[in-house]
């Protein structure tokens, strides 16, 4: 899974399938690279763009859409924006390197670039992190800010981007009944997130 949804939305996930099923050991990868499922890279796979390799069982599960946050003190501090045009004023929290999830974003009609950013990372923990801190504006899943009620959105209009969220595995491992028993889980855990990651 993707660090953000690993770190945030899964856990309690895999606790209620640990609950479940306490005799079956689950191990958690993070990692933002899509992992190759036809060479056993991953068993199964959270991902949030459409598999595109044939002999995988994929399954789309709903979208989380993304928008624009800034925590309560910094908005205090430094006056909420109205528009995209006010954000230029403010400290941006965004992306480093152009990976194929961002470019995907870019193809919407946002218009930004790294070089708009005041704090750059690659690691979407890192930039909730800095969202968290009160040190500028960014990019959240709307399910994950939820949480937080410190943390505003900005700027509705302007930036909603849905990212589907597809659970994925090769087709070797359906017949292995504690495969589908996690596969099946995280699809109904996953669709209920996904129901909650709307504005």
């Amino acid at each position: 899974a993707s660090d953000v949804v690993g770190a945030e939305v899964l856990p309690p996930i895999l606790g209620a399938f640990r609950d479940a099923h306490p005799d079956v050991t689950t191990e958690l990868v993070l990692s933002n690279v899509t992992e190759d499922l036809l060479r056993r890279e991953a068993d199964i796979a959270v991902r949030m763009v459409r598999p595109t390799q044939g002999a995988l069982v994929a399954r789309r599960v709903g979208s989380t859409r993304i928008g624009l946050y800034a925590h309560r003190r910094y908005l205090d501090a430094h006056g909420t924006p109205e528009t995209m045009a006010d954000l230029a004023r403010l400290a941006g929290i965004g992306y480093d390197t152009e990976t194929p999830a961002i470019r995907a974003f870019l193809a919407s009609g946002v218009p930004l670039s790294r070089d708009r950013f005041a704090f750059r990372t690659d690691s979407d923990l890192a930039a909730l992190a800095m969202l968290r801190a009160g040190i500028g504006v960014g990019a959240c899943q709307v399910g994950i800010a939820r949480r937080d009620p410190d943390l505003v959105r900005v700027v509705p209009d302007g930036l909603a981007l849905d990212l589907d969220i597809w659970i994925v595995m090769h087709e070797d491992l359906r017949a292995l009944r504690r495969m589908r028993l996690m596969f099946d889980h995280l699809a109904e855990h996953l669709a209920a997130y996904a129901a909650t990651s709307r504005d």
